[in-house]
């Protein structure tokens, strides 16, 4: 039989996704990071900066990870400057986030001719984040 807890939920969120919401807070209007940057400057993050039992890197925090916090926490925070390496819109908000790109000026590639697009069939159609230009190192 599965155990039952009587505490009652928790308001307070993971202390990783705290971190991944609060970088990602700090990401400049026009500017993206991928989900490996933003695992990978956590990991990097001076250890006073992050909470003592905060797991973070390759263990526990990944890119992987980072997706999932934004997938389950991240509509408070400006989720569209948080992007996939290949820089490919969000598979299902690719309009909304391609209108967020267009009004803060981030820079994108134009459609060139692809093979088949991962995600939904429109993708194929839609520019792409300018990774070189686009990418922001956290300073």
């Amino acid at each position: 039989m599965p155990r039952v807890s009587t505490e009652e939920p928790s308001d307070e969120l993971p202390p990783f996704a705290e971190l991944v919401l609060e970088l990602t807070e700090r990401i400049p209007a026009g500017r993206v990071m991928t989900y490996g940057d933003v695992a990978e400057y956590l990991a990097g993050e001076e250890s006073e900066a992050i909470p003592s039992g905060v797991v973070v890197g390759r263990r526990a925090g990944g890119p992987r990870q980072v997706g999932r916090v934004m997938a389950l926490y991240g509509g408070s925070v400006p989720w569209w400057r948080v992007v996939r390496a290949d820089g490919a819109l969000l598979p299902g908000h690719e309009l909304r986030a391609l209108g967020h790109y267009r009004d803060e000026g981030t820079p994108l590639r134009p459609v060139r001719g692809r093979g088949p697009a991962r995600g939904s069939a429109a993708a194929e159609h839609l520019p792409r984040i300018d990774l070189p230009r686009a990418r922001w190192d956290g300073r």
